[in-house]
């Protein structure tokens, strides 16, 4: 029985899923390194704000930072309590949660990597997807907890693979995204209706997640807004390459091209652009808009 959750991180995705919690649990901490942060969600949803050390006594800890380098940092001297377990759902690196599980293990601690999907309207609506890695008792403790934000939740193996799982998403919608780009200038500069081609092609097989949303919703009407930063795309990106080294697979030719391009895009773009400006690189090269 779970008595206590605490969730530490309150970015975009972060202050949104712990917004849920207070509707199933009576006792729910919050911290953010931006203390403010944490007390406004406090007076906001009726959660505590309180101390790292004390968030950290929860009986489920969920975590949403930038980086795995950001998880370890907080849990380098960070005492936790046996039989607890700390749920991350940053997006993350395999090795790093396979690390941080053996050496939680060892202090009676179970460590899942659970990175969400569903971009901050998912986090909003509580309909996100969570891919979990991780020790298999531990998955069914932290469930009730995972299962007031997330809308399908999947064990897909052993520490390490929801952090994979998720890299090798965000990598699909890259190539997707890249694809895009180069499709919808290709018709701009043939004088094609891009409103109308859209529809048309979200009625036919080269839709995908980026043509029924991310183009119209950020892309065709220049908006642009920031819910997933492009360093953290190229960031991921990254993390499917190592994978697909790790496996010795001889020729991940589409993946390498979409992480030099997307890391190409964040290089000439400011920190805090979103993920779909990468089209602007495009752009850029063509000197044609897409919208």
């Amino acid at each position: 029985m779970i008595q206590s959750v605490a969730f530490i991180g309150l970015g975009a995705m972060g202050y949104r899923m712990a917004a849920h919690l207070p509707k199933h649990f009576d006792t729910v901490y919050v911290w953010n390194r931006n203390f403010n942060k944490a007390e406004q969600h406090a007076a906001e949803y009726g959660t505590q704000a309180v101390t790292l050390e004390q968030a950290a006594q929860a009986d489920v800890i969920f975590s949403c930072l930038p980086t795995s380098a950001d998880v370890e940092q907080l849990l380098e001297n960070l005492s936790l309590k046996s039989g607890s377990v700390w749920v991350d759902c940053t997006s993350g690196v395999p090795d790093s949660a396979q690390k941080l599980a053996a050496h939680l293990a060892g202090r009676g601690v179970i460590f899942l990597d659970a990175p969400v999907s569903g971009q901050t309207m998912g986090a909003e609506n509580g309909t996100l997807t969570v891919m979990v890695g991780g020790n298999a008792q531990g998955y069914e403790k932290a469930l009730p907890a995972m299962q007031a934000f997330g809308k399908l939740i999947k064990h897909v193996g052993e520490s390490g693979a929801g952090f994979a799982v998720k890299a090798v998403n965000n990598m699909l919608m890259a190539v997707n995204l890249c694809a895009v780009a180069e499709g919808f200038t290709t018709l701009k500069a043939h004088g094609v209706n891009l409103h109308e081609a859209l529809d048309c092609i979200n009625a036919s097989s080269g839709k995908s997640m980026v043509t029924e949303t991310v183009l119209p919703q950020r892309i065709l009407n220049r908006s642009f807004p920031l819910t997933f930063a492009l360093p953290l795309l190229a960031k991921d990106t990254g993390i499917a390459i190592d994978l697909a080294r790790a496996a010795k697979l001889s020729a991940p030719v589409l993946s390498l091209l979409t992480q030099n391009l997307i890391q190409a895009a964040s290089d000439l773009s400011d920190k805090n652009s979103d993920f779909s400006s990468a089209v602007k690189m495009y752009e850029s090269w063509s000197n044609i808009t897409i919208e």
